[in-house]
């Protein structure tokens, strides 16, 4: 399996997963220039992608999502509750639009969605299995039980740690917005990403803290406040950081390097 996340944090977001032959995108909320030209410099072209799926209607995971249903008419898959919210946001073709409720089979893969905390209509992570097991879960105001259930035996686990409650309470964003950002519908901050992992009974083979606050947290705090809380529970993991404008390449072969 190889996972490239183009694009993470709060200006856009979008993560290539290839798996058994098959390559999905999650989220376009980039231009699709910019994921065009990201995968091409993997030697992937948008064409060979089996679908979109899509977390939630948020600008920052759909931006490009528009101008790449036009050039390349790529599947979208996702909640009834998104797909709705979308036709305000995106202009799609409908024939594109794929509503899902459950678990469903895309070119052999296995694709689950699970719901997640974040004030969107119908917001969620995704989980896709094949011979390997990749799972998504950002924008979560906190990790509920069925998501904690969901982050359990991935081989390659990308999850948020969005901030650090000390830069947020003392930065500059109004108090409606950090109110919004701290709720049970916000984000994670980056001690919550690390209880998740370490209540894992099946612990990841590699993790990527994603979807970082540019204004709110940095990444070698996160890295920091995530490795310490391990580290008193005894427990090492592969830990890597997801930027954004650094796409971020990890393989389950153990290859994982960033490019400029």
């Amino acid at each position: 399996m190889q996972v490239v996340v183009l694009a993470s944090g709060s200006k856009g977001n979008a993560v290539m997963v290839e798996m058994d032959e098959v390559k999905i995108l999650i989220d376009a909320g980039i231009s699709a220039t910019r994921i065009r030209k990201g995968l091409a410099s993997f030697g992937i072209e948008p064409e060979e992608l089996s679908g979109i799926l899509i977390t939630h209607e948020h600008r920052d995971h759909i931006a490009g999502l528009t101008t790449l249903s036009k050039w390349y008419h790529l599947p979208i898959f996702a909640r009834r509750g998104t797909l709705a919210a979308l036709s305000c946001a995106v202009t799609v073709p409908r024939e594109l639009l794929h509503p899902v409720a459950g678990d469903f089979v895309l070119e052999g893969l296995k694709v689950e969605s699970f719901a997640t905390s974040h004030d969107a209509a119908e917001s969620v992570g995704w989980r896709i299995g094949g011979s390997e097991q990749f799972v998504l879960a950002t924008d979560l105001g906190f990790v509920t039980s069925n998501v904690q259930q969901a982050l359990e035996g991935a081989d390659i686990l990308v999850l948020e740690a969005n901030y650090d409650p000390d830069m947020l309470q003392d930065g500059s964003y109004p108090w409606p917005l950090k109110r919004r950002i701290m709720s049970n519908r916000g984000h994670l901050a980056n001690a919550d990403a690390a209880w998740a992992l370490a209540r894992l009974k099946d612990r990841p083979g590699q993790v990527v803290l994603a979807h970082l606050s540019e204004e709110n947290n940095r990444p070698e705090m996160v890295e920091e406040t995530v490795r310490k809380i391990l580290h008193r529970q005894g427990i090492d993991l592969p830990l890597s950081v997801a930027r954004q404008t650094e796409p971020l390449v990890l393989s389950t072969e153990n290859v994982m390097y960033q490019c400029s």
